[in-house]
Formats: C-alpha cells, sequence, structure tokens
C-alpha cells in the first residue's frame, strides 16, 4: 500500500521436480496460503528464469576446491555472518575434531540443495501446523464472522487440489477432519442431548463426501487407500462421530433398517451400530476400478455392442448396443463425483451418460412391468417404494448427474473474460447460458447433454422414495429438492426440452407404485407437491391438460388419511407408542403442507375463468388439505384473485372460495381457533361479493357454521348493517327477505344460548312486533335458570332505552333474585345496576317500589348501598314520572309504614352486622375510618321515630362488648358520648 512504508523481505523457495516442496518467507504472515513474497517471487522465477541463476548443488563446488579454497570459503562465510553463524561454527569444529562424535559416525555431510532422492516422497509445500490453526480458529467461531463460509472454502480448496491431482489434498482433508473430530462441541452436543446446527450439519456431510471422493480415487495405490481406511476406521469408532442421518439427539431411534427382515426382525433399533458420516467412505474402501466394462466405458466414446440381446435385467448394453452401468445409484454416481473430483471430466461424463441410459431404461421397464402387474394389483396398495431417496441422499447423485452433465454444455458469454473483469463488472456480468451441444455417440436424435440432465433431475424428483427419519434427514430431503428445482429454473424450456417434460410427466403419471406421482403411492412416501407445482408451471402453456393432471395427482397427502391403506405393512407401526404423536416422525410435516397449499393456490390462479378446472380443483382441495388455515389462505388467495380491481369479478372463483370458507367454518366451528373471529367476518364478507342469496344461506344454515354467538353478534349484525345493503344494491323486498332470515336467525340462538344471544336477538328483532315479543319471552323464559343478574340488568336496561318501563321493571326484579351483595362489598360492580333497578320501580309508583323491596333486603346485605337506596326514596315522591301521564297524590312515602319501614329496618340491622363484623379484626389504623362509618350508621338510625333511643342502646353494647379495645372505645365515647 502506498501508505505504508516499504519492507523488504528474505523468501527462500526449495523445489523439486516441479513442485515447490517448501517455503520461507521473513514477513512472518502466518497462513494456510503462501505469502505475497513467496507468490512474487515464484511468479518472477517462472517469468524470467534467466534472472534466476542455476548453481550446481553446493558439494558439487565444495568438491572441486582444494585445501586453502575450502579455509578461505569457510573463513569468509563466517565473517559475513559472524554473529548468527559463530556459534554453530564453533560447536561443528568441536564435534569434527572430536573423533568420538556422533558427527563423525556418518559418511559424508547433508547438501539442502541438492534435492531429494529419487525414491523420496515430493509433493506441494504445505504448512500443515496453519491448516490446524486456522480450522480449530474457525471452528471455535462457531458459524458467526463467515467462519462457515471459510471452511466452505477450505473445501473447495481440497477439490481444488484434488482436481490438480495434487497429493496434498487428501493431507489437508485429514488436518481438517482431526480438528473436526476434537471439536468439543461434539460431546457437549452429546451430553446435552441436542441437535448440532444445520449449517455444522452441512459441513460434516461435506466432509464425509470429500473422504468418498478421496477413496474413490481411480488411480491411488493400495496402501495409500489402507492408510485412508485404518484412519476413517479410527475416526469412525470415535463415540461423539456424528451419524448420517443426523439423529444424534433426542429423535427417535433410526427406524430405516428397522423393517421386518428374517431372524433380526425384532432387534431393538436402538442396539445395532449408527451409520455415521464416514460409513460411506468406509464402504467405498472396498470399491475398484477394474471390472473392464466400466473401463471400457469410462475410456472409449466407441464402445458398444450392436449385436448385443437387451433380454434381461443387468444387460451390459441398451437395445442400441450402448454401454450400460448397473450398480447401486448413489455408488455409481459417486464414482461420477470422483472422476470429476480427481481432474477427469470427459471419464466423468462417459459413466454419467451410461447411468442416465440406465436409469431411463429401468424407468421403462418398470413401466412395462406395472401395465402387465396392473390387473393383478390391488387397488390402493403398494410396498413397493424405495426405502433409499436419491434427492436428499448423502451422496446427492442426482446432483452429481445433473452437474456433469450441465458442465459439458456450458458455454460462457462473450463478456466474460476472467476473474478480475468479472469482479469490476459485477452488475453486468451476464448468467451463464447453457446451450445443446452436438449430440454425443450415445444420445437419441435431438438429445443433448443438457436434455440429458434436465430428464434426469425430472427422473429423480419424480421417484416414489419413503420418508426419511430424523428431522435433519427430512430437512434434507426438502432442501435439496429446492435447490434441485431452482438449478432447472435458470434453464430455458424450448420445444426439445418441453417434450422431455411432456414424456417424464406421462411416465411418472403411469408408472404406479415406482413413481412418486403414480396412482398407487405407499402411505409414508415423500410427497410431490414441491416438484408438482414446477411441472405445472413448467408445461402450463404447452399442454395444460397434463399439467392439471400431474398437480391433482400430487395434491394427496396420505400420511394424514386417517387410515393406511389395508395391507401397508412394509413399516412397523409399533413406532407410534415411541412418541406421543399422530405422526411422530414426520418433523417438516408444517413446510409440507404448506408446499400444498402453494400448489393448490398455484392451480387456483391458473384456473381462473375455466369452470370445469375451478372445479375440479376444489374437490381436490375439500379432499386432500386437512388444514383449516391452509384452506383459509386457499380461500382468501381465490378471493383476492377473483375481485382483482382491473377486472370484473370472476363469480366461479368466488363460489370456490366461499366454498372454502364455509369448509373452514364446519371444521373450526368445535375446535379452538384464534384466527376464528377473523374468519368468521371474512366469511360474511365473501358471501357478500357471492350475492344476497349466499348471505341467506349461510344464515339459514348457520348452526352447522356458527356459535349462536358469532351467527348473532358478527353475521347476522353485519348483513343487517346499512353498509352491507348499500353494497348489494338490495331493493325493499330483498331487504325484507333477507331481514326475515335474520330475525328467525337470531330467534333461533336466543332460544340455543340466551345468555350471550338475547340481547343480540332483541335488538335484530326490533322492527318486527312478533319477532320482538317472542324474543322478550324467550329472555323471561331463561330468566328464572340460565341467565345471570348482569345480563338481565343489562337487557333491562336496553328496555328501558326502547321505550318499554314495564318490562325493564320485569327483568330488574328477575335480576335482583340472582344478586347476593355481602356486607363488606360496597364497591360492587352491581350496585348501579340496584340503584337503577330502585329509581326504575321508584319512578313507576308505590305499588312498584313495594315490590321491589323485599327483593332487596334479601339480596343486599351492604349497609352504605341500603343507606343510599333509602335516601333517595325519600327525597322524592314515587310515581311523579308515572306511565302514560298518570299523576300520584303527591305525598311522600312515610318511613313507619311498609314497604320504607322494613327498609329502613333492614339498613339499621345491616349497619349492627357490619360493625360487629369490622370490630373482629379491625387494626388501630383503621380506628378513625371506622368512627366516620359510625357517624353514617347514626344518621340512619335517626331516621327512625326511636331511631335515637336505638343507636345509644347500640354504642352502650359495644363499649360493654369491646370494653378490652380501650383506645377505640375512648374515641367512641369522644364522639358519641
Amino acid at each position: 500500500m502506498q501508505s505504508e512504508p516499504e519492507t523488504v523481505c528474505n523468501v527462500a523457495i526449495s523445489f523439486d521436480r516441479c513442485k515447490i516442496t517448501s517455503v520461507t518467507c521473513s514477513c512472518g504472515n502466518k497462513d494456510i496460503f503462501y505469502c505475497a513474497h513467496v507468490v512474487a517471487l515464484s511468479l518472477y522465477r517462472i517469468r524470467k528464469p534467466d534472472q534466476v541463476k542455476l548453481h550446481l548443488p553446493i558439494s558439487e563446488t565444495l568438491f572441486q576446491m582444494n585445501r586453502d579454497q575450502l579455509q578461505k570459503f569457510v573463513q569468509y562465510l563466517i565473517t559475513v555472518h559472524h554473529t548468527e553463524v559463530l556459534p554453530t561454527a564453533q560447536k561443528l569444529a568441536d564435534e569434527i575434531l572430536s573423533q568420538n562424535s556422533e558427527i563423525n559416525q556418518v559418511h559424508g555431510a547433508p547438501d539442502p540443495t541438492a534435492g531429494a532422492s529419487i525414491d523420496d516422497e515430493n509433493c506441494w509445500h504445505l504448512d500443515e501446523e496453519q491448516v490446524q490453526e486456522q480450522v480449530k480458529l474457525f471452528l471455535s467461531q462457531g458459524g458467526y464472522h463467515g467462519s462457515g463460509k471459510q471452511l466452505n472454502l477450505l473445501f473447495a480448496k481440497v477439490r481444488e487440489m484434488l482436481k490438480m491431482r495434487d497429493s496434498n489434498g487428501a493431507r489437508m482433508l485429514t488436518l481438517i477432519t482431526e480438528q473436526f473430530m476434537a471439536d468439543p462441541r461434539l460431546s457437549l452436543w452429546r451430553q446435552q442431548g441436542t441437535a448440532m446446527t444445520d449449517k455444522y450439519r452441512q459441513l460434516w456431510d461435506e466432509l464425509g463426501a470429500l473422504w468418498m471422493c478421496i477413496v474413490l480415487n481411480p488411480h491411488c495405490k493400495l496402501e495409500q487407500k489402507a492408510s485412508w481406511l485404518k484412519q476413517l476406521k479410527k475416526w469412525n469408532s470415535v463415540d461423539v462421530c456424528p451419524w448420517e442421518d443426523g439423529n444424534h439427539g433426542n429423535e427417535l431411534p433410526n427406524l430405516t433398517n428397522a423393517l421386518p427382515q428374517g431372524a433380526n426382525a425384532n432387534q431393538d433399533s436402538s442396539n445395532r451400530p449408527h451409520r455415521t458420516v464416514f460409513t460411506r467412505a468406509i464402504e467405498a474402501c472396498d470399491l475398484h476400478w477394474q471390472d473392464s466394462h466400466l473401463q471400457h466405458i469410462i475410456s472409449s466414446d466407441l464402445y458398444t455392442n450392436y449385436c448385443y440381446h437387451d433380454d434381461t435385467e443387468n444387460s451390459l448394453f441398451d437395445s442400441h448396443g450402448w454401454p450400460l452401468w448397473h450398480e447401486h445409484v448413489p455408488t455409481a454416481c459417486a464414482r461420477v463425483d470422483a472422476l470429476r473430483s480427481h481432474g477427469y471430466p470427459r471419464e466423468a461424463l462417459r459413466l454419467a451418460i451410461a447411468i442416465v441410459n440406465t436409469l431411463r431404461r429401468q424407468q421403462q421397464k418398470q413401466l412395462d412391468m406395472f401395465r402387465a402387474q396392473k390387473k393383478e394389483l390391488h387397488r390402493g396398495v403398494t410396498s413397493i417404494t424405495n426405502l433409499e431417496g436419491w434427492v436428499g441422499h448423502p451422496l446427492d447423485p442426482i446432483g452429481t448427474l445433473f452437474s456433469s452433465l450441465m458442465e459439458a454444455c456450458r458455454v460462457d458469454d462473450e463478456s466474460f473474460h476472467g476473474f478480475s473483469d468479472f469482479t469490476e463488472n459485477m452488475g453486468q456480468c451476464k448468467a451463464l447460458e447453457y446451450q445443446h451441444l452436438p449430440a454425443h455417440k450415445f444420445l437419441e436424435e435431438g438429445e443433448s447433454y443438457l436434455t440429458l440432465a434436465v430428464e434426469v433431475a425430472l427422473i429423480g424428483l419424480g421417484q416414489q422414495r419413503i420418508m426419511p427419519d430424523g428431522l435433519y434427514a427430512q430437512e434434507k430431503v426438502c432442501r435439496n429438492e429446492e435447490q434441485l428445482i431452482s438449478k432447472l429454473q435458470e434453464i430455458e424450456l424450448d420445444d426439445t426440452l418441453v417434450k422431455i417434460f411432456r414424456k417424464q410427466a406421462v411416465f411418472l403419471l403411469e408408472a404406479g407404485p415406482y413413481s412418486g406421482l403414480g396412482e398407487v403411492i405407499h402411505r409414508e412416501s415423500v410427497p410431490m407437491h414441491t416438484f408438482a407445482k414446477y411441472l405445472f408451471t413448467s408445461l402450463l402453456p404447452h399442454d395444460a391438460e397434463l399439467a392439471y393432471k400431474t398437480a391433482l395427482r400430487a395434491m394427496r397427502l396420505l400420511v394424514l388419511e386417517s387410515t393406511a391403506p389395508s395391507g401397508d405393512m412394509s413399516r412397523p407401526h409399533h413406532i407410534a407408542s415411541v412418541v406421543p404423536n399422530r405422526y411422530p416422525r414426520w418433523f417438516t410435516l408444517s413446510h409440507i403442507e404448506s408446499q400444498q397449499c402453494e400448489l393448490a393456490s398455484t392451480m387456483l390462479t391458473a384456473a381462473k375463468g375455466d369452470v370445469r378446472r375451478l372445479e375440479t380443483v376444489l374437490e381436490s382441495i375439500q379432499k386432500n388439505i386437512h388444514s383449516s388455515s391452509h384452506i383459509f389462505k386457499l380461500a382468501q388467495d381465490a378471493f383476492k384473485i377473483a375481485t382483482l380491481m382491473d377486472s370484473l369479478p370472476d363469480i366461479t372463483l368466488l363460489k370456490v372460495s366461499l366454498e372454502l370458507g364455509l369448509q373452514v367454518m364446519r371444521m373450526t366451528l368445535s375446535t379452538l381457533n384464534w384466527r376464528r373471529r377473523e374468519m368468521v367476518r371474512w366469511l360474511v364478507t365473501c358471501a357478500t361479493e357471492v350475492g344476497v342469496y349466499a348471505l341467506d344461506s349461510i344464515m339459514q344454515n348457520w348452526f352447522t357454521l356458527f356459535t349462536p354467538t358469532e351467527a348473532t353478534s358478527i353475521v347476522a349484525t353485519t348483513v343487517m348493517s346499512n353498509s352491507t345493503i348499500v353494497r348489494l344494491h338490495l331493493d325493499c323486498h330483498q331487504q325484507e327477505k333477507l331481514a326475515g332470515s335474520a330475525r328467525t336467525l337470531a330467534l333461533q340462538c336466543a332460544m340455543k344460548d340466551p345468555q350471550n344471544c338475547a340481547l343480540s336477538a332483541l335488538t335484530l328483532c326490533e322492527k318486527d312486533h312478533i319477532a320482538f315479543e317472542t324474543a322478550y319471552q324467550i329472555v323471561l323464559d331463561a330468566a328464572t335458570t340460565g341467565m345471570s343478574y348482569s345480563q338481565l340488568f343489562t337487557i333491562a336496561r336496553y328496555m328501558e332505552h326502547r321505550g318499554y318501563p314495564m318490562r325493564a321493571y320485569k327483568l330488574a326484579t328477575l335480576a335482583m333474585t340472582h344478586l347476593n351483595l355481602s356486607y363488606n362489598q360496597d364497591t360492587h360492580p352491581a350496585i348501579n345496576d340496584v340503584l337503577w333497578a330502585c329509581a326504575l320501580s321508584h319512578s313507576l309508583g308505590k305499588n312498584e317500589l313495594a315490590a321491589i323491596i323485599p327483593l332487596v333486603v334479601k339480596s343486599v346485605k351492604c349497609a352504605t348501598v341500603l343507606s343510599d337506596i333509602l335516601r333517595r326514596c325519600t327525597l322524592t315522591t314515587p310515581g311523579m314520572v308515572g306511565l302514560h301521564g298518570r299523576r300520584n297524590s303527591g305525598k311522600l312515602m312515610s318511613l313507619d309504614k311498609a314497604p320504607l319501614r322494613q327498609l329502613l329496618d333492614a339498613t339499621i340491622g345491616a349497619y349492627i352486622n357490619t360493625t360487629h363484623s369490622r370490630l373482629t379484626h379491625i387494626s388501630p389504623r383503621h380506628y378513625s375510618e371506622f368512627i366516620e362509618f359510625l357517624s353514617k350508621a347514626r344518621e340512619t338510625f335517626l331516621m327512625a321515630h326511636d331511631g335515637h333511643i336505638q343507636f345509644t342502646q347500640f354504642i352502650d353494647n359495644l363499649k360493654q362488648i369491646y370494653k378490652g379495645k380501650k383506645k377505640l372505645m375512648m374515641l367512641v365515647r369522644e364522639r358519641f358520648g
């Protein structure tokens, strides 16, 4: 940098057989890779070989010197570097002069400039200590500060080294693996029973895949492979070594191998040894490349046998005479990956083509076999499925084939000049283009590497496979599927590729149990929703019928069906008892259901305006989607699509939306759902858009859709609102018909749930005398049994507000019979209702007041409330605001006669009882408050004609009974004598 002072670095580089075998630099930079100074010196030596003088080894030069020259040479060397060299020179001189010294036992002397012996190992310089330090540092950062990205870069470096056939690739991976195995978090997670993070888990996967590549090196020596195997077995035996399926921790035991198989069928799965991330690499050590058929495939484009009869399962050639390669598919693809990784792209491509041709032939044979057996196959039953799916597999076989074939047909854009240009013009740089390059020897006419890549991806994605065990393995299935589809989406579909899509869609639909889209699938097959959505959108512009057929077939989600198809015995079902959960193994179920919902939504959007298709999609949704929240989302989606602002509403789609909404209502009617209120409001909005008949229909069938409270407070109220009438442009006749349905609903709801619906029913029936009377009678009938005083007071106040004071009074007296106010409840919320009821009775006349007071006396024991009522009743004449303009005589009521005498006695009695209750638990800080309470009591006592005498006797009694409370009694004497 210009701002930094210039420094001079001393660099030394050793070469051996065209490799840099060691480097040193005085800059002191610590890194896995060479510092800039080493690179600079290397480039200088490459570009200007003449400037760097080549010398013979120093031992040869010394051999040519005589005794004097040698002495001169040594003395000059010591003089130039005397401070650094002198102690070593002195020590060596002493040792050489000592006859018994170790140095004199060896013939000759070392020469660092002479290079290694022909038999010595020669490899590129790798700073092992730095590799270990860096990996340790990245792991300690736990995925933060971009450490995960750094580790992935190291893995990429290993792949790059393998591709260059640099023997350090395996050395570097060994160092990385040792640090991974030493990560202290492994044992911590094992003790705590927690799973490792997803990103960290993916790094372990890559580690396992790289070892697979290394041991499958087609040109490695046997002794080298043996040493790797020993190392892998050592790591594999460590108890914290991560498992392949990611089931470390508190997940279910691995049930993948728990299928009934002979004698070991009942073996406890938890005791079975687990496969680790290294198991596949260990198994791959047994694989070799000596098979002559395999050698011919990878070494020649002309390897054919046109006279071969393709009639057996494992034929070496197909009917075209092209070579086939029958091997466990993930293993065969691991060979492809190994060839690519070790810098044999041509050979990898040849093997990939043979594998794809084998898969295509197998697919055709399976289809033929299924068609032959179809009559015998019991419909709805299948146990034919692949326990080891190719998409989401630890070795990613389909991804390997796809990328090998895509690399072969990639054409760089003209503007893509190189790395520096790429980084400077990130914004303008075009994506890589893919082209149909001239056909390979073993491809059908019109086919290319591109069509082959696409076809093998479709075959893999459509394979019927069982859902693997464990959260990680299941998430990996989803992730790999999405990654593969996103790669496919980068390819522009032309006529040739559309043909492939058509061909594969038909295959997948007709291939029965071999296909995830077959007519008959296993209950626990991986669902096809994500893949089918991609197929649907790709096929729709070219073959709508096939697109819909594929998507509709994929909508099913059998694991959620209440019963598995009969005869499905290919899985042990005792697993349900392991975890108290209906679907213990499907950890990604919520994601799967959302993908199913996405597929349905995509079809609904595409089917807008097509009545037949919309009906088919609706049926499929109703049959296959089991989650109310997802059906509600689809109903909302359909509503939005149907009512887009720029066009007239699509009435068929609106009806679909309403139908789905009704299904949601039925599903959530008897279950708790926090979105229920929102759902009900939305349904009324949707029905309003559909039209008046839809509103009428939901009100007539309310009991199958809504609770009585929802039906009255939300549905009928919204339907009867002015905004709805205006929105629907209703005439008088239509308004009356709708109002009639609303009133019928209201009365039915009031009968079913009077506590919560009576008031709404009365409100809805206000404009119809007979309906209103009926609603009132329902309230009266329910008042004695099922309704609380607060509900009755609310309805009574509403009655008074509507101008029915006698009815309000009747309901108020019924409410009083349910009420009970004890002596200390002087802040009870019902007090206002009691005061209002007494005021209403007082306003109606003496008889009404006389009738309610005994109820008040019976229900209210709180002295302050009773004295308040008493005072109000003595202030004005009863019936002053009488009915029908009738006026009373205008006399105030006497406290000596009924009904006020009864109220007065009850109030005095309440004060006496409350006083005794208070004195039982009184503390000094409440004394002054108690004296004020007695003052209020005296005011009430004095309202009676002999009240003065009664109060004096009451005080005397207190002094006698509570004479122990001296301070309090002194305060009583001071105030009351």
